[in-house]
């Protein structure tokens, strides 16, 4: 559930529903509200789920689970995947070292399913692990004048530089923290963390006070990161393995074990994977799961695609075979094929590049 619901409807919101919490869908013409985002600064609610876990083995717990380090040190994070035996992934965490405790930022929906996994494996581990949703407001902030927007409202630190590391300080008389992102838009970006109960007079700070902000949500977010190439976890990263997904930086391939590690480090080993995530510019938009062939044969199939606003033609994510013929390729519309060219990612270059952009050895 959104925790500013007043503010968004006091801009003309239209609501969508994302793993069962109420997010911000657009507030009218989404392609005006993705150029401003694309060319100045934006701000939009993140529907997270929050997980927080305390206790004296805090770290070593979560470590021992997911993908990547857990940072030891106060004010860092990192991006790492929960995996499945079978090396697919279960869910996406951003694990933050806030001091006495970690937080775990997830997708909607994913928060008490994982906090009721992860109590029931506790066993003699100094750990109390809670669901934090509800106690936090999160706005991202994206734009090639993020940095200065915070700039402009902030006091105390100056704006974190490194990816994934956070400051405390104060937006007007309101404690908050300000996390630096992995640019998933393609813009700079910043994270707002701030308590429940202030979080609209956080958000209205960020809308209008120092550098005017553009209010944006879902749908624009979801072609600003298809334009930066990033796979998100819905379409591009469930039950996907993360080499397949190109996504390495949620990966340490020397931590110890955990969950479908074997499977990663084989498919690492043997040098290639048997997909991979690649950009294509169709003829006409396609449909999710619409089929990608190879001249008579099926090499794949779209993870998503749609109009992009800032090129003003279809575009399209798709896992494919790795050996597949980039030259000659068709996806399915309507029943027809239509020539579909393998581009390079991003489709569009902004400010920054997304720290999911996929990578392949």
């Amino acid at each position: 559930m959104t925790v500013v619901a007043a503010l968004h409807e006091a801009h003309g919101a239209t609501f969508d529903e994302r793993g069962g919490r109420r997010v911000v869908d657009h507030y009218g013409k989404p392609e005006r509200v993705h150029a401003a985002v694309r060319n100045v600064v934006g701000v939009i609610e993140m529907g997270y789920g929050i997980v927080e876990i305390r206790g004296d083995d805090r770290v070593d717990f979560v470590d021992n689970a997911v993908s990547n380090r857990v940072p030891e040190a106060d004010g860092h994070g990192v991006y790492a995947l929960l995996l499945d035996p079978q090396g697919g992934i279960e869910t996406e965490l951003y694990v933050y070292n806030a001091g006495s405790r970690l937080l775990c930022f997830v997708p909607p929906g994913r928060a008490e399913p994982l906090a009721e996994e992860w109590r029931g494996k506790t066993f003699i581990q100094d750990v109390e692990i809670r669901t934090a949703t509800d106690d936090v407001g999160v706005f991202g902030i994206h734009g090639p004048k993020a940095t200065e927007k915070i700039a402009s409202v902030l006091t105390g630190p100056g704006s974190p530089e490194a990816p994934l590391s956070f400051v405390r300080g104060e937006i007007g008389d309101w404690g908050v923290t300000v996390i630096r992102t992995d640019d998933l838009t393609g813009e700079e970006g910043y994270e707002v963390v701030c308590a429940a109960a202030d979080a609209e007079r956080v958000a209205d700070a960020l809308l209008n006070h120092g550098l005017n902000a553009a209010p944006f949500g879902y749908r624009t977010w979801e072609t600003l990161t298809l334009e930066a190439g990033t796979p998100l976890f819905d379409t591009e990263l469930e039950g996907t393995v993360p080499n397949v997904a190109g996504v390495r930086n949620a990966l340490d391939f020397e931590k110890g074990c955990y969950v479908g590690q074997e499977i990663v480090s084989k498919i690492e080993n043997r040098g290639r994977p048997s997909k991979q995530l690649v950009g294509l510019r169709p003829e006409a938009i396609p449909a999710s799961g619409a089929a990608v062939f190879d001249g008579d044969a099926t090499v794949g199939s779209v993870t998503r695609g749609a109009e992009s606003p800032s090129l003003a033609e279809p575009i399209a994510l798709a896992y494919v075979d790795y050996a597949a013929d980039a030259d000659d390729l068709t996806v399915r519309v309507d029943g027809e094929e239509v020539a579909a060219t393998v581009t390079d990612l991003p489709f569009v270059e902004g400010s920054a590049r997304s720290r999911r952009l996929p990578t392949y050895p």
